[in-house]
């Protein structure tokens, strides 16, 4: 059974996500759609990149991963597909958001443009949702097993998106989740045998997992991305600090 997941900033507050899916099931009646999560803020590309590069690892290799993240929609901004070297396809917007993610699936082999109609949802496409008139019906046939190459012209110049990266042990929040961790972009294998982390006026200790700090407490520790995260135990981490997307952070070896 072909899987398809679906990442996007639309909310679920309107039907926009539910017409999505209809869209792909309406050319693949058997794949099974996963969302990965609407709740990315409103036209935030670089979000989207990054929770799309957090999670599409875990998802075997053939996954179609379809993703709309798209304030230049209707613009002359291109729309694309994408297969990955582990042999994953990706579907969504020429704006960065598809790189990142590809580059953790060993980079993409192939990129082309979507402009073969015949492909397309058959009606006239809105200018406004693309999500469900085009790259919707597109991520269903390729769930279905229609070739790339198929869909349109090879693409030799995506558009790249460059996560933040750390400078040496100084780097940023990436991320706050619903439990209001924040997720950084310093991966494992750059911090010290021994370390704290500085953010603010917070110095915050490592502990191995959230139940080995007092309740209330800041701590910090390795999370599920392989990344460095600040937490609270039973408690919001970004309550308790203040700290946003881009809030510095640092690493002080102990």
């Amino acid at each position: 059974m072909p899987i398809v997941t679906v990442l996007t900033d639309f909310g679920l507050t309107d039907p926009y996500v539910g017409q999505v899916k209809g869209a792909i099931l309406g050319v693949a009646p058997g794949a099974q759609v996963v969302d990965l999560t609407h709740a990315v803020p409103p036209q935030d590309v670089t979000s989207g990149a990054f929770l799309l590069w957090s999670a599409v690892e875990v998802f075997p290799p053939g996954t179609v991963h379809l993703a709309v993240v798209d304030p230049g929609v209707g613009s002359a901004r291109r729309a694309i597909a994408l297969q990955a070297r582990r042999g994953d396809r990706m579907v969504g917007p020429d704006n960065g958001l598809l790189l990142p993610a590809a580059e953790r699936l060993g980079g993409p082999v192939r990129v082309v443009e979507l402009s073969e109609p015949r492909y397309w949802r058959q009606a006239q496409p809105s200018g406004t949702f693309h999500g469900r008139d085009i790259f919707g019906p597109v991520a269903g046939h390729l769930a279905a097993g229609l070739a790339l190459e198929h869909l349109g012209p090879p693409v030799v110049d995506p558009l790249r998106l460059a996560l933040p990266a750390p400078h040496g042990l100084d780097g940023e929040v990436m991320h706050v989740d619903t439990y209001g961790n924040l997720v950084t972009n310093l991966p494992a294998e750059a911090l010290p045998a021994r370390y704290r982390v500085r953010l603010g006026d917070h110095v915050i200790e490592p502990r191995p997992h959230y139940a080995a700090a007092a309740p209330g407490a800041l701590l910090a520790l390795v999370g599920s991305a392989g990344l460095l995260e600040l937490s609270a135990r039973e408690a919001s981490a970004a309550t308790l600090t203040g700290a946003t997307r881009g809030t510095r952070v640092q690493i002080e070896p102990a």
